[in-house]
């Protein structure tokens, strides 16, 4: 049933894709909101169809989405499951054109993502996945089970973030095994690893919960984990108060031994 829910979502994805796609191929206003962080047209667009189609697909769940997240953890925390949407995430990279930027829909519930589908417009890919049915990559119509690489590589392969690089996560790569790495932006990062592209995804910089949960789904089923730093516990979702994720690490093949080296 979850999986058949999960297809309707990636649907509902790849529509809000393409509103995205008519924004990107012209010319959009941005603006910044409190928090410093840009605005535009294909975002409120995107959050307006998403949040009408999961309203009539699901009327009953909730829906918390970036672009109305104004809704006070003492009505969210009654929620049992709820719908957490990002519907542009990586604005920063839709502004500056380089195409990493992706619709994260979740479906969460008792603070664990149990649906999530990521959908990167420009190449029209969908990774998605439904606790205990697997996580898929949908390219082109051409629908692929995927799965986290193992053994990992005598030199691993990690995708770090292109525009909160800190001093915290050049001191934690410091600490990790001899790699290669590229920069990437949004939610791809976690599906890269997903889909074997990629061993791990380290980040210490700031994210939000609606960052996140999509993906954290497709790379549980996938094979691998997300955790928080510096606890290395499971990232969970509206346990408190704030939005905010800590730290975390995306995590392919479990058996390599990266807590060893995260400790």
């Amino acid at each position: 049933m979850n999986l058949d829910l999960a297809k309707k979502i990636v649907a509902i994805s790849q529509e809000a894709g393409e509103i995205i796609m008519g924004f990107y191929r012209t010319s959009f206003t941005v603006t910044q909101k409190s928090d410093d962080s840009p605005l535009t047209q294909a975002d409120l667009a995107a959050h307006k169809y998403i949040s009408a189609a999961l309203e009539k697909l699901t009327p009953d769940i909730p829906v918390l989405s970036e672009e109305a997240a104004n809704i006070p953890y003492e009505v969210r925390k009654s929620w049992k499951r709820y719908w957490l949407v990002d519907p542009l995430d990586g604005t920063r990279e839709f502004v500056k054109r380089n195409d990493d930027f992706t619709v994260n829909i979740a479906l969460v519930e008792d603070g664990e993502a149990i649906i999530g589908v990521v959908h990167v417009p420009v190449f029209n890919i969908s990774y998605y996945a439904a606790r205990g049915a697997g996580a898929f990559e949908l390219n082109a119509g051409v629908e692929r089970r995927i799965h986290i690489r193992s053994p990992v590589p005598a030199v691993p392969y990690f995708v770090i973030t292109r525009n909160n690089r800190d001093a915290a996560l050049d001191a934690l790569l410091e600490k990790l095994p001899a790699h290669e790495a590229v920069s990437r932006g949004s939610a791809l990062k976690i599906c890269l690893v997903a889909a074997g592209d990629a061993d791990l995804y380290p980040r210490t910089g700031p994210t939000s919960e609606w960052d996140t949960a999509a993906g954290h789904c497709v790379v549980d089923e996938a094979g691998g984990k997300i955790l928080r730093l510096p606890e290395l516990t499971p990232l969970r979702y509206n346990q408190k108060d704030s939005l905010l994720n800590p730290g975390f690490v995306v995590i392919g093949d479990p058996q390599y031994g990266w807590e060893t080296y995260l400790k």
